[in-house]
């Protein structure tokens, strides 16, 4: 299960074979993992009878959205893993982020998108590693956590939030609830449960509609998510207005078990960076957020604000 220190029953959904507590700075690998090249995440295992050769690649794409709308974006992009690994791609809709990093924790995943916030998680308790990300075509990558509410709220800046219910997505997310938890403590003195009212939404389409659709006088929100949600008439501009905007993090980074043969594992990232984006189902709904390209990316780099963030929420992570 997951334990939580403040939470409401919209997110009691979520259930996995991990703990996520908010004691002490993030934890290493969990004891499963080896990593000797000190790279922060789990070697491929040198013993061949732990290496694992499925004859189907399930794929999973983090559930930031209605995970329906998605198995139709990534199609083409299965297909083309298909025709570069030689073996059957299957997408697999997961409804939460516990929900995914059990499935790859359990064996029952291979290749997947984890967010921002979960990478961490996937990867010591998982096995997870990441090696590509979305950028634009110049390299460009990233989004910003913002805090939105609704034009008529009463709330024109973050501490008008004091006394209102605020819409989070789940704990394992870091512009859903890590980030703004950090920042509202530490630049604006708020503290849940004492300053606000918080609730817990599960996607960030869910509190992005929550705040058009005035359920929420206030959520923190990925962009990129509001955006394509914006882009693709699901909701108006003018229904919402952001009152806070984040630094740049990085967005879903994409990768493998750590048990797969390392031939696989080469063919895994050859699809990755060889798909074709033009006219593809992913670069119409990706270019809308401006990506338009799969980049290599490292977790020891590229997640170390997010790392931060985790210690400063005094996060630690243990694995069952």
């Amino acid at each position: 299960m997951i334990r939580r220190t403040f939470i409401t029953t919209a997110a009691l959904g979520f259930a996995a074979a991990l703990a996520v507590t908010w004691a002490a700075p993030a934890s290493a690998l969990d004891t499963r993992f080896q990593d000797k090249n000190g790279d922060l995440v789990a070697d491929t295992p040198t013993d061949p009878s732990q290496l694992v050769d499925p004859d189907t690649i399930i794929f999973a794409y983090t559930p930031v959205e209605d995970p329906a709308v998605y198995a139709k974006v990534w199609d083409s992009f299965l297909r083309h893993m298909e025709r570069v690994t030689g073996k059957k791609v299957q997408f697999f809709p997961v409804q939460s982020n516990a929900a995914q990093i059990e499935a790859m924790r359990a064996g029952r995943l291979h290749v997947a998108g984890f967010n921002t916030g979960s990478n961490p998680l996937a990867v010591n308790c998982a096995g997870f590693v990441s090696f590509a990300i979305m950028a634009s075509k110049n390299g460009h990558f990233g989004y910003n956590m913002e805090i939105i509410t609704y034009p008529g709220s009463g709330i024109e800046k973050v501490e008008d939030i004091k006394g209102k219910k605020m819409a989070f997505t789940s704990q394992t997310s870091n512009s859903g609830f890590k980030a703004p938890s950090a920042i509202l403590k530490a630049d604006y003195g708020m503290i849940p449960n004492r300053d606000f009212e918080p609730v817990f939404s599960g996607k960030h389409d869910n509190s992005i509609l929550g705040v058009a659709n005035k359920d929420y006088p206030a959520a923190a929100i990925a962009n990129s998510v509001m955006h394509r949600m914006i882009a693709r008439n699901v909701i108006k501009a003018e229904q919402v207005k952001s009152i806070y905007k984040s630094q740049t993090f990085p967005t879903t980074g994409f990768g493998y078990v750590y048990n797969l043969k390392p031939e696989l594992q080469e063919k895994i990232k050859e699809a990755f960076f060889t798909f074709p984006w033009e006219g593809s189902a992913l670069k119409e709904e990706f270019a809308r957020s401006g990506e338009e390209q799969f980049i290599p990316i490292t977790y020891q780099k590229f997640w170390e604000v997010i790392r931060k963030i985790d210690t400063a929420n005094g996060v630690s992570y243990t694995c069952k």
